[in-house]
Parts: C-alpha cells; sequence; structure tokens
C-alpha cells in the first residue's frame, strides 16, 4: 500500500499546491481512450467477420474446387504429360488448402475471443503467414492452374458447360418439395 503524504497542518494552502499534477496526468491518459476504443472496434469487427468468411467462402471454395474443378479438369485433360501435369498441380492446389485450414484452425480459438472483446492475445506471426501462403496460393492458382483449365476445359465446349451447370447447382438453394 503506498504511503500516505504527510500534510503541512501548519500551512494548510500548501498541501493543495500541485496535487492536480497527479490527476491532470491521469485525466490525459484517460483522454487517449477514445482514440484507441476506434481500432479496438475495427479490430472485434474484422476478427468478427473473418470467422463467418472463412467458414462460409474460403472453406466453400476449396470444397468445390476440390469436388467439381480438379475432376474437371482432370476428366478433360489429354492423357499422358497433360493429365499428370493437371493431376500434380491439383494435389499441390488441395495440399495447400489443408495447410490453410489447419493454420486457420489454430488462429480461430483467438479470433474468437478477439471478436468478442476479451483479448488482444493473437499469434501474429501465425496470422501473418495465413495471409502470406493465402496470397501465394491464390496467385499460383491464377497464373498457373486456372489459365490451364479454362485452355482443357475450352477445348469442347459441352465441358465448360458441365462444369458450369454443376456450378450453378451447388449454388441454388434447394426448395422442399412434395413426393
Amino acid at each position: 500500500m503506498p504511503a500516505q503524504p504527510t500534510v503541512n497542518t501548519e500551512a494548510p494552502i500548501s498541501n493543495f499546491n500541485n496535487c492536480h499534477v497527479g490527476i491532470i496526468r491521469r485525466l490525459n491518459t484517460l483522454g487517449e481512450l477514445p482514440a484507441l476504443l476506434e481500432p479496438a472496434a475495427r479490430a472485434r469487427k474484422i476478427a468478427e467477420d473473418s470467422l463467418d468468411f472463412f467458414r462460409e467462402a474460403i472453406f466453400e471454395h476449396h470444397l468445390e474446387e476440390e469436388r467439381e474443378l480438379f475432376p474437371a479438369v482432370m476428366a478433360s485433360a489429354q492423357p499422358g504429360e497433360e493429365l499428370q501435369r493437371v493431376k500434380a498441380m491439383a494435389q499441390r492446389l488441395t495440399d495447400e488448402h489443408r495447410a490453410i485450414e489447419k493454420l486457420w484452425k489454430s488462429l480461430e480459438k483467438g479470433l474468437k475471443q478477439v471478436a468478442k472483446g476479451h483479448s488482444t492475445e493473437l499469434d501474429v506471426s501465425d496470422l501473418n503467414r495465413l495471409v502470406a501462403e493465402y496470397q501465394a496460393h491464390a496467385h499460383y492458382e491464377e497464373t498457373e492452374f486456372l489459365p490451364l483449365s479454362e485452355q482443357i476445359l475450352g477445348r469442347n465446349s459441352n465441358h465448360m458447360a458441365a462444369l458450369g451447370l454443376s456450378l450453378h447447382m451447388r449454388h441454388v438453394k434447394q426448395v422442399p418439395g412434395y413426393i
């Protein structure tokens, strides 16, 4: 417990001299709070939005590629070297999906805490790694795999149409019907 300041009973006004210095210092610190609330609210919002986005968009995107795109391109690739190249690329992308998802899962608990405003403890190196790995993954897919996929599927308009229909059907909301 801090020691009590001594009181000068001979000159009581001197007891008030400079006593506001500590109060003003604390109030100045308190005055910094509004500037900190906005970034904290933004951090919570980013964490919350990212939790929803990863589950609803990214995981679904990976599934769609693995169930629809990769098999369609492999089925249309010419046997031999082209097919082997497509299989290797699809395997690389699938492996990257699993690595990114695993990294995400390691961050998810911390992000949930940040989203609730309960914590600022987050593995920043893993978060930076997730961002960098996904950027590299997307770059490879966009510059290497997708152009090759378009070339392969573009040879036969039926193959491209079949992929389009398959993707469309995955995104159509199922309406319960009577039997």
